[in-house]
């Protein structure tokens, strides 16, 4: 005997397909276009240079301009002290200073091996031309196991993408309200910050600075905060914003490849992205004395605030939605809890099988048990959760012991509708809030023996019954 499978119907093949590739399409997309534009052939776009003597930097502007076009902007300085301090102090990639026929580059290891190099090419190209003797000085060199002065990046996304993670993985933890995820942020980005810099500096990556640790602790908790903040909204898009934000816009602007190497497109990006300004930071506090600190720290603050904001303004929406629902009749056996802090909601309304949690599963947002007029457990029973329009979000049955439990739902008021054959069917009404495990529990009695109730709560539970059905 052959049976017969059933297909959901009215979903193309088509639509499933769309749906299901979407996300790795422009992934896909954005890495194919990112990496190869930023890394491929690196050019100096705008950087900044300093020339001692005014009648030096129109000669040397009038050569790098027609051997690089828009590669460089050229100031004047007074002298090659001036040059050295506009270097330290992070006002430019390089100095260069020139008298007679000794000439002096000044650069900063710390930038990026990679610039280093062109500039010095560059300006020895310039200097034979001149017939003058180039003497290359580095004013901020990197530790002797960073010879590229790229170091600092591989430490970033190391505090950089598993703050992403660590915001995936909040959102499964529904009995987390927000408060608790925050503190459970910045505990992490805590450990997260100082075990990275006993790594890096232990191991000579880097210079033994302690300010490294906030700079860590600052990028990490950014990345997560405004990812947990960013959740509810971008919804099934999640992994794709979060990928596209951390991944594929982060790291080209990172200063893997050095900032003024870079497009314009990119050098925009490594102005705002946490990942591009951490690097900053760091650059900045382990070797050039803090200078150019605060901005990148201000701009790490500003993605913590705008995550936390995003947070808030969820709180305050399903604060609305729970209020304006506040005023409908409650069944007696519903409490009406106070809405403090809903949680980011679960990704989609699930059932669970009951059993004792396992490492990494998915919390029940909802459980109970379901038993007869002689309080045995119904075995079978049908549960449907719908939400405060009537529209059903999840269908399940409970097992041998009349247990059932779901995940995924709304932070809102949600009705329970419970069947079985030959027993009146039940509902209760519950409000789905932040970090609390909701129970509801429900005796069905036989038909020919339930005992007289209310008339409107009678009214009540057929009337959500014939919409579940």
């Amino acid at each position: 005997m052959k049976h017969r499978i059933e297909h959901p119907r009215g979903v193309s093949v088509a639509r499933v397909l769309v749906e299901t590739l979407t996300i790795p399409a422009l992934l896909f997309l954005g890495l194919l276009f990112s990496f190869p534009m930023a890394f491929h052939q690196p050019q100096p776009h705008h950087a900044k240079l300093v020339i001692a003597g005014p009648a030096v930097e129109s000669k040397v502007d009038t050569a790098l301009a027609r051997q690089h076009p828009g590669g460089f902007d050229v100031t004047a300085v007074t002298d090659a002290g001036a040059a050295r301090r506009a270097v330290l102090d992070r006002d430019a990639v390089a100095g260069f200073a020139a008298k007679g026929r000794h000439a002096v580059l000044y650069v900063a290891k710390a930038n990026g091996a990679a610039l280093e190099q062109a500039l010095t090419q560059g300006f020895t190209q310039l200097a034979a031309h001149n017939h003058q003797k180039l003497t290359v000085t580095d004013v901020a060199p990197t530790v002797s196991k960073d010879g590229l002065g790229t170091t600092l990046v591989y430490f970033g996304i190391a505090w950089n993408v598993p703050g992403y993670i660590l915001a995936t993985t909040l959102l499964r933890a529904v009995t987390f309200n927000r408060r608790k995820k925050l503190i459970t942020i910045a505990c992490v980005a805590g450990l997260f910050s100082l075990a990275g810099f006993l790594v890096g500096a232990g191991l000579g990556f880097f210079p033994n600075d302690p300010a490294a640790l906030a700079i860590a602790f600052l990028l990490t908790t950014a990345v997560a905060t405004f990812s947990l903040g960013m959740a509810p909204f971008v919804k099934h898009f999640f992994p794709l914003a979060g990928l596209g934000l951390y991944i594929v816009l982060s790291v080209p602007s990172s200063g893997l490849v050095p900032v003024p190497l870079l497009p314009r497109f990119f050098q925009g990006l490594h102005a705002v992205m946490p990942l591009g300004n951490a690097v900053d930071a760091l650059r900045g506090v382990l070797y050039f004395d803090d200078a150019g600190v605060l901005r990148p720290v201000l701009v790490l603050c500003a993605w913590i605030t705008a995550g936390t904001v995003l947070l808030g303004l969820d709180a305050w929406r399903h604060h609305r939605m729970a209020a304006g629902r506040s005023a409908q009749d409650e069944p007696e056996d519903i409490p009406e809890p106070p809405v403090e802090d809903p949680s980011v909601e679960a990704p989609a309304p699930t059932a669970l099988p009951v059993h004792p949690h396992h490492f990494g599963e998915p919390l029940p947002m909802l459980e109970g048990t379901v038993r007869d007029g002689e309080h045995q457990p119904v075995r079978h029973a049908a549960v449907t959760v719908m939400d405060a329009g009537g529209r059903q979000l999840v269908r399940t049955t409970t097992n041998a012991h009349g247990e059932y439990a779901v995940t995924g739902l709304p932070e809102e008021y949600i009705s329970v509708v419970v069947s079985s054959p030959g027993r009146d069917p039940l509902v209760h009404r519950k409000l789905l809030q932040s970090g609390v495990a909701v129970r509801a529990d429900f005796t069905l009695h036989d038909r020919h023996t339930r005992t007289s109730v209310p008339a409107t709560a009678q009214h009540l539970d057929l009337e959500h019954a014939r919409h579940g059905s």
